[in-house]
């Protein structure tokens, strides 16, 4: 085991069942308690990652510090720590903010499903200059890239592969540990294990739990979720009814 993937535990806006996507929004107390559990499951496998990669985002890097501070108890090794904003969250553009039961019940489930799993469809994208902008926020000012308004699964394809090249590489020098988010982690997932643009419309990445690869030179295995598979499968399903109408 070399390469894990752990989604960022529960946000205030998950908890709200809110769109997300780039707002910049801390962890909850679950997803605190996710988090600080995640790096005890990893404690207890001895995994011990020399690199921590993060989003720009805060729920990404409080993640990815009460992991580390787990495996770290006795501050005897240090872990290097790397921000890629394309391993931020997929831009949600004017959903953002948006409950997603409210906005299934105006625009139809159905609909709201092609926005939020479809793998070509953008969202209604947001306005420049508007509240949600990240062209405008001072954690992306000193970069040359332009910073979307709204995206498909497909264009965070895109945006993690060289990312992605880069983490794999890093592998060859020992663990490497991934804190991201739901749409990041399974576009990188759809690229390690050539999943279709079909069926990786049902992968659903659950909060908190570690996802483990092995990788030994072009040979890349997937381990899975290390955790309860009861508690794993629970997470996963409450990811598939974000935006179900109940009857």
């Amino acid at each position: 085991m070399n390469l894990v993937f752990v989604r960022h535990g529960q946000s205030s806006w998950n908890k709200q069942n809110k769109f997300t996507g780039w707002v910049d929004v801390g962890l909850s107390e679950r997803g605190k308690s996710e988090a600080i559990e995640a790096g005890k499951v990893l404690k207890n496998l001895n995994f011990t990652p020399y690199i921590c990669y993060t989003s720009f985002l805060k729920r990404s890097k409080d993640t990815a510090s009460h992991v580390l501070n787990q495996l770290h108890i006795d501050n005897s090794f240090n872990t290097l720590k790397k921000e890629f904003w394309q391993l931020n969250e997929r831009h949600y553009g004017a959903l953002q903010g948006l409950d997603k039961i409210e906005t299934a019940r105006k625009y139809g489930e159905d609909q709201v499903l092609k926005w939020r799993r479809g793998y070509e469809i953008k969202p209604p994208l947001i306005n420049q200059g508007s509240e949600f902008d990240p062209n405008l926020d001072d954690k992306y000012k000193d970069l040359n890239d332009e910073m979307p308004l709204g995206e498909s699964l497909e264009d965070v394809v895109s945006r993690v592969k060289e990312t992605l090249s880069i983490i794999v590489n890093t592998t060859k020098s020992g663990n490497v540990l991934v804190v991201a988010h739901g749409n990041s982690i399974r576009a990188m997932v759809k690229i390690l294990e050539d999943i279709s643009d079909k069926d990786i419309v049902d992968v659903n990445i659950p909060t908190g739990i570690p996802l483990a690869f092995n990788i030994n030179d072009d040979k890349i295995t997937r381990i899975g979720y290390l955790g309860d598979k009861e508690k794993i499968q629970k997470l996963e399903d409450e990811v598939k009814q974000q935006s179900r109408l109940k009857e």
